[in-house]
C-alpha cells in the first residue's frame, strides 16, 4: 500500500512524493489454531494425570490389606504396602508415577499382577466397539428422524406428530440406561432368547448394550436437528431456493444438510468422548470385558495402578477426539478458524 507525502524539489517546490509502505507479514490462521489447541490439549492431559493421582487414594479402603488377605498380620499388611510403595510419602509416590507415564509404564496391577498396559490393552477394543457401534446408530437413527420430522412439520403443519416426537423424545431420554438395559435383557434375552445375556459370546452380543447405549443420544441428537432444520427452512435462501422450482431433493441435500452438519459433527464428537466414559454401569450389566467394568472391579479391589490407568486413558481419548473434531469443523467452516483466534 502507498500513501502520498510532501517532498521538497529544487527551488524549494514541494511535490507529493509516492513511499510504499511495508508489506504486512500474514500470519497462517492455521498455525495460531494449532498452536491454540495444542496447548489446551497438553493442559488438559496435565490436568488429568494431577486428577487421577490425587483422587484415588481416596477410595475408601487399604490396598495393602486386599493384596494380604484379610487374616494377614500387621506385619504381613506393612510388608505388602511397601512392596507396592504405598508407604512412601505421596510426592515421592506422584514423581515415580510421571516417570512411569514418560516411559509408557502404567505400574503393575495390584490385584491381576500384570502390567497395566496389559489390563487396558485387552479391555479396550470392547469398548472403543461399544462406543462406535453407538454412535454410529444414533447418527443413523436421530438425524434422519429430526430431518424428517423438522420437514414435514415445517410452518406449523402436523402439530399432532410434532407434540407426539417431542413427547417421546422426552419419554427415551428420561429412561436410565440401566433400566433399559435390564428391560432388554428380561426380554429379548431370557423371554425370546434372540440375542446373549451378556458376555461377548458372538457379535450378536453387542446388540443389547449398544440399543442401551444409543437410546438417550439417539432422542437428544434427533430434537435438536429437528430445531435446528426449523431454523434453517424458514431461512430467505431456502426461500429462494424453492422460488427457483429445485427440487425437494435438490434443497434439502444442497443447501439444509451442510448447514446441519457442523451442530451434528459437535453433537457427535461430544457425545463419542461420553459414551467412551459413560459404559461403565452397561459394560457390567451385560458383563462385557471393557474399561467400564475393568474400572468397578478395580475400584472394589484397590487396585489403584489399574484405576489410574483406565481413568487417565479414557480422558486423554475424551479430549483427543474434541480436538479432532475442532479441526474438522475449522476445515468445514474456516471462519472458525479466525473466531477462534480473535475470541481468544
Amino acid at each position: 500500500m502507498s500513501r502520498p507525502v510532501k517532498g521538497v524539489l529544487q527551488g524549494g517546490v514541494t511535490a507529493p512524493l509516492e513511499v510504499i509502505a511495508a508489506p504486512r507479514r500474514v500470519v497462517n490462521p492455521w498455525l495460531g489454531f494449532g498452536i491454540r489447541r495444542f496447548t489446551g490439549l497438553l493442559l488438559s492431559f496435565c490436568l488429568l494425570v494431577v486428577i487421577t493421582f490425587l483422587i484415588v487414594p481416596l477410595i475408601p479402603g487399604d490396598p495393602a490389606t486386599m493384596v494380604a488377605g484379610e487374616a494377614a498380620t500387621p506385619a504381613q499388611v506393612a510388608d505388602v504396602r511397601a512392596a507396592l510403595g504405598l508407604d512412601q510419602p505421596l510426592i515421592v509416590q506422584f514423581w515415580e508415577y510421571v516417570k512411569g507415564l514418560f516411559s509408557f509404564d502404567l505400574g503393575r496391577s495390584f490385584f491381576y499382577g500384570g502390567t497395566v498396559s496389559d489390563v487396558v490393552l485387552a479391555r479396550l477394543p470392547y469398548t472403543v466397539t461399544i462406543a462406535l457401534l453407538s454412535i454410529t446408530c444414533v447418527l443413523l437413527v436421530g438425524v434422519p428422524c429430526g430431518l424428517a420430522v423438522a420437514l414435514v412439520t415445517r410452518g406449523g403443519r402436523n402439530r399432532g406428530l410434532d407434540h407426539t416426537f417431542n413427547a417421546l423424545t422426552s419419554f427415551v431420554f428420561a429412561i436410565p440406561n440401566y433400566v433399559l438395559a435390564t428391560l432388554l435383557i428380561l426380554v429379548f434375552a431370557i423371554e425370546f432368547r434372540w440375542f446373549p445375556p451378556g458376555g461377548v459370546e458372538s457379535p450378536l452380543s453387542y446388540v443389547l448394550p449398544t440399543l442401551a447405549i444409543m437410546s438417550g443420544p439417539t432422542a437428544v441428537i434427533a430434537r435438536i436437528v429437528r430445531r435446528e432444520t426449523a431454523v434453517i427452512l424458514e431461512q430467505d435462501y431456502i426461500r429462494t431456493a424453492r422460488g427457483w422450482r429445485l427440487s425437494a431433493w435438490v434443497v434439502n441435500t444442497r443447501y439444509v444438510l451442510p448447514n446441519i452438519l457442523t451442530t451434528v459433527l459437535t453433537l457427535s464428537g461430544l457425545m463419542l468422548a461420553g459414551l467412551l466414559g459413560g459404559a461403565v454401569v452397561i459394560e457390567t450389566v451385560f458383563a462385557l470385558p471393557g474399561l467400564g467394568s475393568g474400572v468397578i472391579t478395580a475400584i472394589i479391589n484397590r487396585d489403584y495402578p489399574v484405576i489410574r490407568g483406565i481413568v487417565l486413558l479414557l480422558g486423554m481419548l475424551a479430549t483427543i477426539i474434541i480436538v479432532a473434531v475442532d479441526f474438522l469443523l475449522a476445515v468445514i467452516d474456516p471462519r472458525k478458524l479466525t473466531g477462534a483466534e480473535s475470541n481468544g
